[in-house]
Order: C-alpha cells, then structure tokens, then sequence
C-alpha cells in the first residue's frame, strides 16, 4: 500500500564523494542497502545511517494529510518508523514546528516520535534509534538561553534525556550569535551529542563553523534542500564550504516531495 510515510527522507552527504546507496521497494515499502551501514557526521563522533526518515508530515494538518490527522494516518506512520527500524534505517528527523499546535487536530511530531520510540523499546529494549530535532528560530525568540529551553521543552516532548542532534532550523532575523552559543551550551552541559544548522547560506554557515570552534565543538551538519532536480547547494557555495570545512551536508527532499515509495540508486562523482 502506497503512502506518504514523512515529508521527505533525507540523504546524508559526508565529504566530496559518498558510497552507492540503493532503495528497493518491496511490499510497499523500502528495503535499503548500503555500501557501508553508517557515516559520522562532520567532525563530531556521531555516526548515523545514510538514509534517514524525516518526519515533517507526522501528525500535521496544515500541510500535509490532506489537512486531517486520524487513526489511519497515525498507523500509517506508525507502520513506517518500525519498517524504517526493521530494514536497517535508524535516523529520525524531526522538529519542535512539525504537526503544528495552531492547526486543528494537529498532534506535535516530536510527541509522536518519541511514542513511537517508546513502544518499540518496550518490545525491543537494544533497538537503536537516532534522533535529530531542531529549534525554531522565531522573531520573539533572542538568545542562547532561548536555545536550551526550547531543547528542554523537545525532550519532554520526545521523552528523551538528550537527542543525537539538535538543529537551527533556519536563519533568526535578529542575528545568531546567541543561537550558536546556545548550540555550544547545549552539548556542554550534555543535552545533545552533535549540534547542526539547516538551510545555513555558506556566509551564516562559515561565521556559526567559526564561532563553535572557538569552543571546541565541531559544527556537525548543514542540512539543506538537495537534489538531482533542486541543486542550488552546488551553485550558491554551501556545498563547497560544506566540503572544506568538514561539515556533513544533509540533504532534506532529496527526490523532491515526488514519491511516497521510491526506487532509487543516488551517486555523486
């Protein structure tokens, strides 16, 4: 059965050159293949699946689902997460925005992840799960203290002591000085094992790399809009710098939004 299992999985792209990765659909669903199970992320000591799920579309009604959530849908996603863990696929995307609270009959992503996590556990206690979330970057929001409370307020959602990654999901408008401090705060005081950016121009991408650095701590990703059709990241110098810098480029929509079940063989020069 064919369905739209998250908003788009997510490739992981580390260095100039990445491994042949295949997807092969089977019984509805995909079975993955790799020519090594895992890459680590930038600099830092987290290592994660090259594929990953990305779960924007879970429990969201302002977008995706055709603007309803229900039973159906929730077992659909559901079906997804432990296929995803049962073919070989443990790195989960999320954020603290998806499955907003402002749409009617809306359900928090990060909420119904971490059940999902949850009752897996319960009937497999050594599954390994990754988690990636990210922090909103809105206009009220100003600091690195900001930072760690919307972290807490993800982990109390995720029900989860600390997450793998933890990302600014975009740009602030008032500047990200503070976001970066809080980034670095977050792994120091042991909330998040690697920190990252998303949708990160290569400017804000080398000045947040720069300022991390000072402290210590490894930028560990970018992750951006990247794909056979949509390759602005190759043209605008984030991959580039990417590249230099020893940052991993995750690519969100990397079939661009086209298909719930994919078949597919990605390789770069």
């Amino acid at each position: 059965m064919a369905m739209h299992v998250s908003g788009a999985c997510f490739s992981v792209f580390s260095g100039s050159r990445v491994g042949n990765i295949r997807a092969v659909a089977s019984e509805g669903f995909a079975t993955v293949k790799t020519a090594e199970d895992k890459v680590k992320l930038g600099g830092s000591d987290l290592k994660v699946t090259k594929l990953g799920v990305g779960a924007w579309s879970w429990g969201d009604t302002s977008y995706w689902n055709n603007f309803q959530w229900d039973d159906r849908k929730m077992k659909a996603a559901k079906a997804a997460f432990d296929t995803s863990l049962d073919n070989g696929i443990t790195f989960f995307d999320t954020a603290e925005v998806y499955g907003s609270r402002a749409s009617f009959g809306a359900i928090n992503s990060e909420t119904l992840l971490g059940r999902f996590i949850k009752e897996r556990k319960q009937r497999d206690p050594e599954v390994e799960v990754t988690v990636a979330t990210k922090f909103a970057a809105l206009p009220w929001r100003l600091g690195r203290q900001s930072v760690l409370a919307a972290l807490k307020d993800s982990l109390f959602r995720l029900g989860l002591s600390s997450v793998e990654l933890y990302q600014l999901h975009w740009a602030g408008i008032w500047g990200n000085e503070g976001f970066i401090d809080g980034l670095g705060d977050a792994v120091e005081q042991g909330l998040v094992k690697a920190v990252g950016v998303s949708n990160y121009s290569e400017k804000r991408l080398r000045n947040a790399y720069e300022k991390l650095k000072k402290r210590g701590i490894p930028l560990a990703s970018n992750q951006v809009n990247y794909s056979l059709i949509y390759r602005k990241p190759e043209e605008n110098g984030v991959k580039a710098a990417c590249d230099e810098l020893g940052i991993t480029l995750i690519a969100y929509c990397p079939i661009a939004q086209d298909s719930p079940i994919f078949a597919a063989r990605l390789k770069t020069s």
